[in-house]
């Protein structure tokens, strides 16, 4: 593989496996429910809640996505295949990989 670090890779895909989890782990511990009974609340503080609510769960399905890509990447890593398009074969740029080191694409099957 050209001019890149593989060891250096996999420890900035597992630090940032690390803190996602730890959003995680903290998304958990702080997921509340909506109260939905409006003689508790207000109609537009109850939409509030429920559009935040929204928001998290959208922000919990990137975040285990994203650790998808990651999981995938450490065993592409591990299996000797890290750094190879998917699309082609052809060697990921290294300028591309140390830009982000999930990506699973040359540029010019990125851009098709």
């Amino acid at each position: 593989m050209q001019n890149i670090d593989i060891s250096q890779l996999k420890q900035k895909l597992l630090k940032a496996r690390a803190e996602l989890e730890g959003l995680e782990q903290a998304y958990k511990n702080s997921s509340d429910a909506v109260e939905l009974d409006q003689c508790v609340v207000g109609r537009l503080s109850r939409m509030d809640a429920m559009q935040a609510q929204q928001m998290s769960l959208e922000t919990d399905q990137r975040r285990q996505k994203q650790l998808i890509k990651i999981d995938s990447a450490l065993r592409r890593i591990e299996s000797g295949d890290y750094g190879d398009c998917f699309v082609c074969g052809e060697e990921i740029d290294a300028r591309r990989l140390a830009a982000e080191p999930t990506n699973t694409r040359c540029m010019q099957c990125a851009d098709k």
